[in-house]
């Protein structure tokens, strides 16, 4: 009801509209209308309203909304279906609980605030009010091998979508980091669940410091981070960027799954900011790899060639470029 409320007023340009026509579009009556009105407000909508000439829109919340987020989406299903949360402990978590009962693929969880956000290896992602934490569900056919080309992907479209939209210095730090400059801007988590020799579903984790203060991190964790506010010196529209990412997403996703990865992950190549860096990749147990990193396979491996001259792939770890 309140989606078709809104609907209603922003197809009149800001303009005034009756009530007693809202009323009888809606087939409501005008003590219905009100409460929706009200907590329309409570969400951060603005109104001018008046037994005369009726109400008006002035202004909708910087929030990422349902509503707000399907109204300018160009999308055949990633994100048409969504489940929007205020506060929740995992957006990932949500997501696999709801493939686990059959969600379609391209269903979204999108919340303000994370209190349990997580990272690769366990680690706390920071998730406060002003960044966009998302996790969208897939169902490919593929190998649980190709399970990583996934976080490539990614990584990809959602670097492609803030050059696009905002014109900034974006690179791809191995394996699922998103920088403007050196500094960290988003973050992202592959978790897969297989069957047998098959994927059943594949939860991609995406975390984005839109307007996220980044002076309120720990100041260990300041010196390596950034956010699109912080980089552009304004707010951002959260739910314009979420539009530009799925859209995108959605293409590269689609290209993906007609067999035409190596051209994604040419991409991810010229995008990259580990290949031709030395760095450090820390690996379970205490294990650390260093090298100059050349290349990267087909499967997502890291190449990096050690001081003595010989190559190594690395699969997983948290890399450092030093």
């Amino acid at each position: 009801m309140q989606e078709q409320i809104l609907e209603i007023l922003y197809a009149n340009d800001g303009k005034y509209v009756l009530l007693e026509e809202i009323t009888s579009l809606l087939n409501i009556n005008e003590k219905e209308l009100k409460e929706n009105i009200e907590s329309l407000k409570e969400k951060g909508y603005d109104f001018n309203s008046s037994p005369e000439v009726g109400i008006q829109l002035v202004e909708s919340p910087n929030l990422i909304l349902p509503y707000e987020v399907k109204r300018g989406l160009e999308t055949d299903y990633i994100g048409q279906n969504i489940h929007y949360f205020s506060e929740i402990d995992s957006t990932n978590n949500v997501a696999k609980k709801l493939a686990e009962e059959g969600a379609p693929e391209g269903t979204i969880i999108i919340a303000e605030t994370q209190t349990r956000g997580r990272g690769r290896r366990g680690k706390q992602w920071i998730s406060p009010a002003g960044g966009v934490w998302m996790s969208i569900i897939l169902r490919p056919q593929i190998p649980p091998s190709e399970a990583p080309q996934l976080t490539l992907m990614t990584g990809v479209a959602v670097a492609k979508a803030i050059k696009n939209k905002f014109g900034l210095d974006v690179g791809i730090k191995w394996p699922n980091d998103i920088l403007i400059g050196s500094r960290k801007v988003c973050g992202i988590l592959t978790e897969a669940n297989a069957k047998f020799s098959t994927i059943d579903y594949v939860v991609v984790g995406i975390g984005i410091d839109a307007n996220v203060n980044t002076e309120n991190f720990p100041s260990d964790v300041q010196k390596s981070v950034t956010s699109l506010k912080k980089e552009l010196n304004e707010d951002i529209m959260g739910p314009e960027l979420v539009q530009e990412f799925l859209k995108i997403f959605e293409d590269t996703y689609n290209e993906f799954k007609e067999g035409n990865f190596p051209e994604i992950l040419g991409e991810w190549r010229r995008m990259s900011k580990t290949i031709g860096s030395r760095v450090e990749v820390r690996k379970q147990l205490g294990k650390i790899v260093r090298g100059e990193a050349v290349g990267i396979t087909n499967e997502g491996a890291l190449i990096l060639e050690l001081d003595n001259g010989n190559l190594r792939k690395v699969i997983s770890g948290e890399c450092l470029h030093i």
